[in-house]
């Protein structure tokens, strides 16, 4: 579902990301570890065709990237560190506003459902986001991801900043979209949480995938050690 084959990205003779190779499959989640600058958000960038690639290929579900991206862009939904939302709108009305940009028309007992889908409360449906904290955010984000049946999501650090609760609930939300067949890569600097939920890590150090492994291969605690002294 994402492919990536020597994907490189080079600036004025920096080289932010080099030669990376991935496959994800569908309903897989892969999640990128690295320090700051390691490669992970450039990934995701030219996955999304935001920035184009110096050499290399990036596909989502077997399309290019370059060249396709306003298509490409119809399987993906991206939600980065901070959502951003229309703060005097509520909740439902953010959802009915972005799902209709992506052409979908959906009636409000359906946008409802999706909030709920999506871990939201139902008394925070008609409350507008400057009330919202971040975890309510994140969850309106997933709402739209669903509202436009997206095949793949991509994360930029969604994790970052929220409470330990809140952490718990997103990360539940992200097994039961990849149980639905939702491909899920996302960047973090969460050890802990990345090795909860994805079925594979990469730890990304100088725009380098220097290590690529199993989950369930690996302790949290063995994790930790890998990633300490590959960055």
């Amino acid at each position: 579902m994402i492919t990536t084959k020597d994907l490189t990205k080079n600036y004025n003779g920096f080289t932010a990301l080099n030669k990376l190779t991935l496959n994800i499959d569908e309903g897989e989640i892969f999640c990128l570890l690295g320090a700051n600058g390691a490669g992970k958000t450039t990934t995701i960038n030219i996955l999304l065709g935001f920035i184009a690639p110096s050499s290399g290929e990036a596909s989502i579900n077997g399309l290019p990237v370059t060249g396709n991206a306003t298509e490409t862009k119809k399987h993906i939904a991206y939600i980065p560190e901070t959502v951003t939302l229309y703060p005097n709108l509520t909740g439902l009305e953010n959802l009915k506003f972005f799902s209709s940009l992506a052409g979908h028309k959906l009636h409000r007992d359906e946008l409802s459902q999706l909030l709920i889908k999506s871990g939201l409360q139902e008394n925070a449906h008609q409350k507008p986001l400057r009330s919202y904290s971040k975890g309510m955010r994140q969850k309106v984000g997933i709402a739209i991801a669903l509202a436009k049946n997206a095949k793949v999501l991509l994360l930029d650090e969604p994790i970052s900043g929220l409470d330990p609760k809140a952490a718990n609930e997103f990360s539940e939300i992200l097994k039961e979209l990849s149980a639905g067949g939702t491909t899920i890569l996302m960047a973090t600097h969460d050890i802990f949480r990345a090795r909860e939920v994805a079925h594979r890590i990469g730890i990304m150090k100088e725009g380098n995938l220097v290590s690529e492994l199993e989950a369930m291969d690996i302790s949290a605690n063995e994790l930790e050690q890998l990633y300490l002294k590959t960055v």
